[in-house]
């Protein structure tokens, strides 16, 4: 998620009225991003597409019973975490369950040989990755722990994004640590909080609205009218009429210096290392497509209210950022115009994606999903860099979840070493080796652009050494020896005797085989 640019100036318009508890007593509205995974949750029943997984490996002396009790009470501090959906009169409405029973699941791996236990960890953490929520009963938050060692456990959470976001886990991560020192150690508790996620859910069909709404739409239809429906990103296959998500990841670390160079070359251009990564993303994605006007998604935490940045709860809305780099001719300019489409974005963030995509109505296709087909993500945070329990450290157990819900995504993820670069990609389109070749073109475009902003953007590198000698020498070794023939006619003759049903000719519509030719 984008967190740094989410504080960027916003046009002040109307002020919005304040967001203040309502009544628990009448139906809660779902906001609109909840309404949208409600329906797709509709569409696809028993999908963990919008699973959020998080596996800690805690190392140290854990206090069990105190961990359990510290989640429980994260579960009682905040509403969405035992909230379910259902249908009131035809509509979507949340419920929430003010009694939730929370215990923690214990599962000792103890007894089991030391070089098995590993592999049950992996398949328990895959298992849950995988399994599905049911969005009507509930709950929406899971929790396991398992027993690896007398002082190593792994505690896997799963929740669905209809409640949470990425800017969520580093507050579970934070209000987790609190409680288990103010329970273990005496420590003070957190703060009670002002407001819940269903107060924000219905500020915020009270605020967007009317004129509001008016006013961000006009910006947007502007903004994005005349753009490309879609990226024709080179495939390995044809694309399935019906998007499945199913994918896989690719990760990649940047080294030290370039992430050095990065922070230096956008602290001289006088733009983030967000629109600097992005700009380089859409250099890429324009040499692989030879399309320059490119619309990439980009997720922004939503969280524009001092009430709601300690609430867990599904904030972040998703920004169709409409780069158009036909008239810049170097990485620079490319970077400017990325530097005007973000601030121009972030001056209308308060639209929610939903409201926009029904706004413009995109032709429907079942096969890719609308405005765009490829994300970009900048992440400031260290997955578990929060979470300090006393004596104990704690590491993320990666499991893949085997998801990709767009045709490609980059999370760039700002660690305590450097940057890490993760490939989710759409494994009905694309080979393991394809995106590994996209991820080390981009580290080579990179290196170039922030090395040479001015060069223009055709020539900036993509390829290595060896393969450029691989596709200069080796694929152009192409001559074949061909049995004599008395004329072209004859090859012809031959070949369509061979391929009869291979096309020959197309034009247009029209295609013609090489049997239908040599009629």
């Amino acid at each position: 998620m984008n967190t740094r640019e989410s504080k960027s100036k916003r046009n002040p318009g109307r002020k919005p009225p304040p967001l203040v508890p309502v009544s628990r007593d009448g139906a809660l509205p779902l906001s609109f991003a909840q309404q949208r995974l409600w329906f797709i949750d509709q569409l696809a029943p028993g999908s963990y597409t919008y699973n959020v997984p998080f596996f800690v490996r805690l190392m140290g002396p854990l206090e069990v019973a105190v961990l359990e009790r510290s989640l429980s009470e994260l579960l009682r501090r905040h509403e969405a975490l035992r909230t379910t959906f259902s249908l009131v009169n035809g509509q979507p409405v949340q419920r929430i369950a003010s009694e939730w029973g929370f215990t923690l699941p214990l599962e000792d791996l103890e007894g089991m040989a030391e070089g098995q236990r590993e592999d049950v960890v992996r398949r328990l953490a895959e298992e849950e990755a995988r399994r599905p929520f049911d969005l009507e009963k509930g709950p929406l938050f899971r929790a396991r722990l398992l027993r690896v060692a007398a002082d190593e456990h792994v505690l896997l959470l799963s929740k669905h994004h209809v409640v949470s976001d990425a800017w969520s886990l580093g507050l579970l991560e934070r209000e987790l640590t609190a409680l288990y020192r103010a329970l273990s150690h005496g420590e003070p508790m957190p703060r009670a909080l002002e407001v819940q996620y269903a107060d924000y859910a219905t500020w915020q069909r009270e605020w967007v609205k009317g004129e509001v709404l008016e006013e961000q739409l006009r910006w947007w239809k502007q903004q994005l009218a005349g753009a490309p429906p879609v990226l024709e990103l080179p495939t390995d296959r044809p694309r399935p009429p019906v998007q499945s998500a199913r994918g896989a990841a690719l990760r990649v670390m940047l080294s030290p210096a370039l992430s050095g160079a990065v922070k230096e070359r956008s602290r001289k251009e006088g733009v983030t290392q967000f629109m600097t990564l992005l700009a380089a993303f859409h250099a890429l994605l324009a040499r692989y497509s030879g399309q320059t006007d490119i619309v990439v998604g980009s997720p922004i935490s939503g969280r524009n209210r001092r009430e709601v940045e300690g609430l867990i709860g599904f904030f972040v809305n998703t920004l169709a950022l409409r780069i158009d780099g036909s008239e810049a001719a170097s990485f620079r300019e490319l970077l400017g115009r990325v530097r005007e489409s973000c601030l121009g974005a972030y001056a209308h963030q308060d639209l929610p994606f939903e409201q926009l995509v029904d706004a413009l109505q995109p032709a429907r296709d079942m096969s890719r999903s609308p405005l765009f087909q490829v994300m970009f993500v900048l992440q400031a945070m260290d997955p578990c860099a929060a979470l300090k329990l006393p004596g104990v450290s704690a590491s993320e157990l990666v499991v893949e979840s085997g998801v990709s819900r767009f045709d490609l995504m980059l999370s760039v993820r700002e660690l305590s070493e450097g940057w890490l670069c993760i490939w989710e990609y759409s494994s009905d389109l694309f080979d393991a080796e394809t995106v590994e070749r996209m991820a080390a073109h981009y580290v080579r475009l990179l290196e170039g652009a922030v090395a040479e902003p001015e060069q223009r953007l055709s020539l900036l590198p993509l390829m290595g050494d060896e393969e450029r000698r691989r596709v200069v020498v080796e694929f152009n070794e192409t001559a074949e020896l061909y049995a004599p023939a008395n004329g072209v006619h004859e090859l012809f003759e031959a070949w369509a005797d061979r391929t009869p049903e291979a096309v020959a000719v197309s034009f247009g519509e029209e295609k013609l085989t090489y049997g239908e030719l040599n009629r």
